[in-house]
């Protein structure tokens, strides 16, 4: 990445909002770092200045990390909303879900991979931490029915087959379902799961179905 990316951190915690800038302004891919305590200084900031990614908190005063992300993103259509927080409740991430995130971490999370993930969402990657992978596979699954139905998009130079198996992994089929789907062996199937992986730039399986889903790759 060139281009350094400039960060709004939204925190009501002053020891956490500092810890956060502290270890931002160390990265080679950061300009400018900005801290909000309250959603009001979070949209003076983002009025006055060009924010590429936001890190945001979800328990703000006044107006939740949900809402504000929802205002953000409706004025502010290209800012990265990543979540970071410590609630994993099904009703909460489904919403920021639809509010547009491209990220959700826990505040568990080292701060060497919050830094990694921060750095993949401003280079087009997305995020879910395993404890909410499952709400996020049930949100963007929903509107999925039949394969027979369903179509990939040429993206990402995926095979034929890859896109196949992509289809099927986004329909919530495990290994060694699309094997019986394809009639092809489980470990041909995990050779093409991890080839989807590396060419989407995810991690998991979960990731890729999600990003997909999100850039309406499947029609």
């Amino acid at each position: 990445m060139d281009k350094k990316s400039n960060v709004l951190i939204v925190e009501d915690h002053a020891l956490t909002s500092f810890a956060l800038k502290t270890s931002l302004e160390t990265q080679d891919y950061t300009g400018n770092v900005w801290v909000a305590e309250t959603p009001q200084i979070a949209f003076d900031i983002c009025e006055k200045n060009e924010v590429d990614l936001v890190l945001m908190d979800l328990g703000l005063p006044e107006l939740n990390g949900v809402e504000l992300t929802r205002r953000l993103k409706a004025k502010y259509d290209n800012i990265k909303v990543v979540i970071l927080t410590s609630h994993c409740e099904k009703d909460e991430v489904t919403a920021c879900l639809e509010a547009g995130i491209c990220a959700y971490c826990t505040k568990d999370i080292k701060p060497d991979k919050l830094n990694a993930i921060i750095k993949d969402v401003l280079d087009g990657s997305m995020y879910f931490d395993s404890a909410v992978s499952r709400y996020v596979m049930q949100s963007t699954t929903k509107n999925i029915s039949k394969f027979a139905n369903i179509s990939i998009k040429d993206c990402y130079n995926l095979t034929q087959q890859e896109k196949r198996v992509l289809i099927l992994l986004a329909t919530g089929y495990n290994n060694s379902q699309i094997a019986r789907e394809l009639s092809i062996s489980v470990n041909t199937t995990k050779v093409h799961v991890c080839s989807i992986l590396q060419k989407m730039n995810v991690e998991d399986r979960t990731q890729a179905a999600i990003k997909a889903i999100r850039e309406n790759l499947i029609v």
